[in-house]
């Protein structure tokens, strides 16, 4: 049952026992869904590489494999969860480092202007995605049989019907791993499906929704008398015009600002200081305007996400044994619903559970993708779900969509005003309960009802 597996999979209390099935791992990718798979394998395996073919600190600089990594990243309470299982007292040290708590008092959402109703009140935490991924980072390499090198991986290599390592160019030098388990955590850009290809296996299939996004983030200095709390988020249904179709700011280390813009299409808000301070001051609320009328500390940045991409490695019937993909190589969403951290730490606890139960490596880990697509289905729904809800994405379509969506509207509409509607929502989209908690006979019979008072009270 998807539900009882996703609970499993993200109960942050479960008890891991380190137990030896591997000699040697290799982790293809060093940023968050690579370090927390060489994490999970620390506890499984005598060594752990990492090789990443960007310095394995870059700082604040921007890395090449993480094209989106200067605009806005909160680490959603699912995530956060996990990384507590991982690294006991890990928010309150990233938070003693510079990282910025968000609970539930000092968040807030608007839907069309309309300020919604306290939902969940899980902590998240925000901080730009350097020094987040910097602090994941520090505490994996710490760990006395993981290291890491810069290297660019140019192949995969086989023994038989299992891969049994890599090769990779360092320095101008061709060398070649030998591994007991290979972890594909390249990311979007990940070339494995190919690698694939080329040497007679079969390539995953490959599902894209056109999304066609734009970002623009800005860093802005944090003056006296902002607004207080954390985060504050606003979002357009559809039924408002303008310029931007959502907007977002929130605190990051170092006494700062992040202020994203977005749109979609032609639509490019919040590109320069002049149009990010008008489209605040004419869309949103007011104190969007005043954060984007403090002090830039940096030139605004953009980013265009073009599509949400999956590789459903579970449909593959022609599979090497030893070899396992995490985060965006798998699934890659629309980075608006902040998924992309949690996701990663939910694909290291699926592969926490398959090394637990010690399986016969020698076979596909078909058991590791079964429990991977339980949480790639649960993300891909939340996203795609309000995605297809725009006017300019054509599907897929799942079956039975008119009725998902539906119900989805009816769910997302008493949100704003129910806070049991709205804990329920904020829970799924946090990735701490699976969205089918959503569909319980219950709960959409309270939706209902709020939504039907909610006309009952608007009528003149």
């Amino acid at each position: 049952m998807p539900a009882s597996t996703f609970a499993r999979l993200s109960n942050p209390s479960r008890s891991t026992t380190p137990s030896m099935v591997l000699g040697t791992a290799t982790v293809l990718g060093g940023s968050v869904a690579g370090l927390l798979a060489a994490r999970v394998l620390s506890d499984h395996a005598a060594s752990v590489l990492i090789i990443e073919r960007d310095e394995p600190d870059a700082g604040d600089d921007q890395r090449n494999g993480v094209p989106q990594g200067f605009q806005i990243h909160a680490l959603l309470p699912g995530g956060l969860s996990l990384l507590e299982r991982w690294f006991p007292g890990f928010t309150e040290q990233v938070i003693a480092a510079g990282a910025c708590a968000a609970p539930a008092t000092a968040r807030r959402t608007y839907i069309d202007g309309v300020r919604k109703v306290i939902g969940s009140a899980a902590t998240m935490l925000t901080g730009s995605r350097a020094f987040l991924e910097g602090q994941i980072r520090e505490r994996v390499l710490a760990l006395p049989n993981v290291k890491a090198i810069t290297a660019r991986v140019t192949d995969v290599v086989f023994d038989g019907d299992a891969v049994s390592g890599v090769s990779y160019e360092s320095s101008g030098m061709s060398s070649v791993e030998r591994s007991d388990l290979v972890i594909d955590a390249m990311g979007k850009s990940s070339r494995m499906a190919e690698w694939l290809e080329k040497k007679g296996w079969e390539r995953p299939p490959l599902r894209r929704m056109v999304v066609d996004l734009n970002y623009a983030t800005a860093v802005l200095r944090r003056e006296e008398g902002d607004p207080a709390g954390n985060i504050h988020l606003a979002l357009k249904s559809g039924k408002t015009s303008g310029d931007a179709s959502g907007a977002m700011f929130c605190r990051i280390e170092g006494d700062r600002w992040l202020m994203m813009m977005a749109g979609y299409q032609d639509r490019k808000p919040g590109r320069t200081a002049e149009d990010l301070l008008r489209v605040a001051r004419q869309e949103f609320p007011p104190e969007f305007e005043l954060v984007a009328d403090n002090e830039l500390v940096e030139e605004i940045r953009t980013y265009r996400h073009a599509d949400s991409r999956r590789r459903d490695y579970h449909l593959v019937s022609k599979l090497p044994a030893r070899l396992v993909a995490v985060g965006d190589a798998v699934a890659a969403f629309n980075p608006v619903y902040g998924q992309g951290m949690s996701s990663a730490a939910l694909h290291a606890s699926c592969l926490s559970e398959y090394l637990c139960s010690e399986p016969e490596l020698a076979k596909p880990a078909r058991a590791f993708f079964a429990l991977q697509r339980v949480v790639v289905d649960a993300a891909w729904d939340i996203s795609t779900g309000a995605d297809l809800a725009l006017p300019h994405v054509d599907g897929p379509y799942p079956r039975g969509y008119p009725v998902l969506r539906w119900v989805r509207n009816q769910i997302s509409a008493a949100s704003v005003y129910d806070r049991e509607i709205g804990r329920r929502f904020d829970e799924v989209t946090y990735m701490i309960q699976h969205p089918s908690s959503l569909a319980r006979p219950g709960v959409l019979a309270r939706a209902i009802a709020v939504n039907l008072w909610s006309k009952f009270r608007s009528r003149p």
